[in-house]
């Protein structure tokens, strides 16, 4: 039995180890492209941002007032949608107007309830107050920098890019209780464990098959062939199925290297759990096969165990240290190379105790199916959310 363990967790070690060779090529690949690639001069679309809102998160306002400076060509407008005027997510849009009075900035109130995401209930009604042809969703707390829209807007200069979508760093910020190890290990998650798994996807499938929330860029004509937004109203994970359905359609995905911010709250233990269960959760709804191999993919908690099946055996934290190795330079190559995110340097340390737990949170998806968004808890049923109750709290 103990051979047969010490046999297990090495070939789950050596294909982990795979893994994270296939992640540092890949993002390599990714960044050569971009570098690679000239810029488009003078394609500017006209172009809505739709952002749906609800309530007041953590650096909002700062990433409104991002959107509203953006050093653009074309014409824009940032359509905000609420399902409430009493939304206290208004008083900040009318701050917003009165800062950018030369700024289109509309406020849309969604009164109905198409399904039970309210996110895309609300954008269905958004988009049917859009004046231009291009739209980008993104979601509140996102921070853009200034040629945000004309980086993300010049892939449309190709016909056959349906959508473009971007990575997307975690920012952590402090709260009463300062910035928390959990949120720490959130927004390294980010950097190290989710793009290079996003980078890898789109190596082995020749391109992106699913969008980023972080943002989703496209047309209306591509969005109408996809079959529009009105089918995802009982979906989690909109962005993925919008991106795959776009794809779907005959149209290219294009991740554009426009690195945006969102905002990783001050978790404690609690708030960090839901979320991290949450994405687990909807990923697995999402990409079932994918996601089953994803256990493989954490070597370092493989490669400790490992060392506990060999008995401490010489060769064993041989392949410990490639591991570790190699696993920092996923990190770094990533995090700091492709994301520029000085936090992956300050919070480095901390990388085996975020494998460890990307391994339970994986484990744990299995064991049930519901998740917690937005103070309200769902059940998923292949994708689909079906309301269960309201909680306390938001996430």
């Amino acid at each position: 039995m103990a051979t047969a363990i010490e046999a297990m967790t090495t070939l789950l070690t050596l294909c982990g180890l795979a893994y994270l060779l296939l992640a540092l090529l890949s993002a390599r690949a990714f960044a050569r492209r971009w570098q690679r690639k000239a810029p488009v001069d003078g394609h500017a679309p006209d172009v809505t941002i739709l952002k749906p809102v609800r309530g007041v998160d953590p650096r909002m306002y700062a990433g409104f007032v991002s959107h509203c400076q953006q050093e653009y060509a074309g014409n824009f407008e940032i359509v905000f949608g609420v399902g409430s005027l009493n939304d206290p997510a208004v008083e900040e849009i009318e701050r917003l107007r009165v800062e950018f009075p030369s700024c289109a900035i509309r406020l849309i109130e969604c009164r109905e309830r198409l399904g039970t995401s309210g996110k895309v209930s609300n954008l269905v009604q958004m988009l049917r107050e859009a004046r231009y042809e291009h739209v980008i969703i993104n979601d509140s707390d996102i921070c853009v920098s200034p040629v945000y829209l004309e980086r993300v807007m010049a892939s449309f200069a190709d016909p056959q890019v349906g959508m473009v979508t971007a990575p997307y760093l975690g920012r952590t910020v402090s709260g009463e209780r300062g910035i928390t190890v959990w949120s720490k290990l959130e927004a390294l998650g980010i950097a190290t464990d989710f793009l290079p798994g996003v980078l890898t996807a789109r190596k082995l499938e020749g391109g992106l098959r699913f969008g980023l929330g972080s943002t989703l860029a496209m047309s209306k004509t591509a969005l109408a062939k996809a079959g529009g937004l009105e089918p995802l109203v009982e979906f989690l994970a909109d962005d993925y199925e919008l991106g795959k359905r776009i794809a779907a359609a005959g149209y290219r995905v294009e991740l554009c290297a426009e690195v945006v911010e969102t905002t990783v709250p001050a978790y404690g233990f609690q708030g960090f759990w839901e979320h991290q269960m949450r994405w687990a959760r909807s990923t697995r709804d999402s990409r079932k096969l994918g996601y089953v191999g994803l256990g493989i993919t954490y070597a370092l908690p493989w490669a400790a165990m490992t060392c506990v099946a060999s008995g401490f055996a010489l060769w064993s934290f041989s392949l410990l240290s490639i591991v570790l190795l190699v696993r920092v330079s996923v990190a770094l190559t990533v995090g700091v190379g492709v994301l520029r995110d000085e936090q992956v340097l300050r919070d480095i340390w901390l990388l085996p105790v975020r494998d460890v737990w990307g391994l339970i949170f994986w484990v744990w998806s299995f064991a049930g199916d519901t998740v917690v968004w937005r103070g309200e808890r769902f059940r998923l049923m292949n994708g689909r959310i079906l309301r269960v109750a309201t909680v306390s709290g938001q996430n």
